[in-house]
């Protein structure tokens, strides 16, 4: 597992016994680090241990595109109450930010990711992360194993054929087992529904996922006009228990 070296002005991703070279200092992390322990270069600059925290390894995992957003992943989790000893198949891996969450929250994740490369940078990540223990990232299209796979408490995708695997959630999922999907574009979400649909799922529901910061000066407050606001949409749906 990887730990944070911070302090006021800087942080650093490190792992135990690395060796960080920087302007600030040389600094030899032991192997036996651990948190709030105090490290100090050879030139006497100091810094605090701390594990990381999910927004931490959001900016330090390494990757290989736009990793979901901290607030879409909080809706997933929110929306579909997964949790502890939960199973989840996921596909579009990329950074593996959301596979790495839900390993956090004690997930058994199976997660497929096309690229070789990105998979292979995911995996990675899942060790940085200290969640290689729940987190299996497969190289493949998911499409190719469906029938192969079922038994998951839910599914999670960001992938442009989402609604090919949507049509197939009442076999993978039990019954009222759940499927969250996120996508950047309008049309794929009402693809996505018409797919719930067809495959009559329940709960079926959309929501674009908007947000803002909060500016405060001596003139008064307001919403910032800095950032982006909105990042994408998601669609939750359920396989019924009525069948």
């Amino acid at each position: 597992m990887s730990y944070l070296l911070v302090r006021e002005d800087r942080e650093y991703l490190v792992e135990p016994g690395e060796r960080l070279e920087s302007d600030l200092g040389i600094l030899e992390v032991p192997e036996d680090v651990a948190e709030g322990d105090e490290l100090e270069t050879h030139i006497g600059e100091q810094f605090v241990v701390r594990k990381p925290r999910g927004p931490d390894l959001f900016e330090h995992l390494e990757r290989t595109g736009a990793p979901m957003m901290p607030r879409d992943i909080g809706l997933v989790v929110g929306h579909t109450g997964v949790g502890a000893d939960d199973r989840v198949l996921d596909a579009g891996t990329g950074t593996g930010i959301l596979a790495a969450y839900l390993g956090r929250l004690g997930v058994a994740v199976v997660s497929y990711e096309q690229n070789p490369e990105f998979a292979e940078v995911a995996r990675e990540n899942m060790t940085t992360a200290g969640v290689a223990d729940h987190v299996e990232v497969r190289a493949g299209d998911l499409t190719d194993d469906l029938d192969d796979l079922s038994g998951f408490d839910g599914v999670t995708l960001d992938t442009g054929d989402a609604p090919e695997v949507v049509a197939r959630v009442p076999d993978l999922v039990v019954p009222g087992g759940f499927v969250a999907v996120y996508s950047p574009f309008v049309e794929s979400t009402r693809d996505c529904v018409e797919a719930a649909r067809e495959a009559e799922l329940v709960d079926i529901e959309s929501l674009e996922t908007i947000q803002r910061g909060m500016d405060f000066d001596a003139r008064g407050s307001r919403p910032s006009t800095r950032g982006v606001g909105h990042t994408g949409y998601l669609t939750f749906a359920r396989r019924s228990v009525l069948e």
